[in-house]
């Protein structure tokens, strides 16, 4: 395999005030609802914008969060 390889993984991420869930931020875009994640810097960079565009209309704030455990489950 060549290429970029994953090995790391964000998440913006809120919690619903209602029961106190934490879920991934998500926008409607084009085909349908996107969640909000990326595999690299120059991604997190793109969404941010749009995470504060999301957590304005919603009056959450929002956290990014940095997975980086693999667990291949193929």
């Amino acid at each position: 395999m060549s290429g970029f390889v994953i090995k790391e993984l964000f998440a913006f991420t809120t919690v619903d005030p209602k029961d106190g869930d934490e879920g991934v931020l998500g926008f409607h875009g084009g085909e349908g609802w996107m969640p909000m994640v990326g595999a690299d810097m120059t991604r997190v960079d793109q969404l941010k914008p749009i995470a504060d565009r999301v957590s304005k209309e919603l009056g959450l704030s929002y956290r990014i969060k940095r997975f980086t455990y693999v667990d291949d489950l193929t």
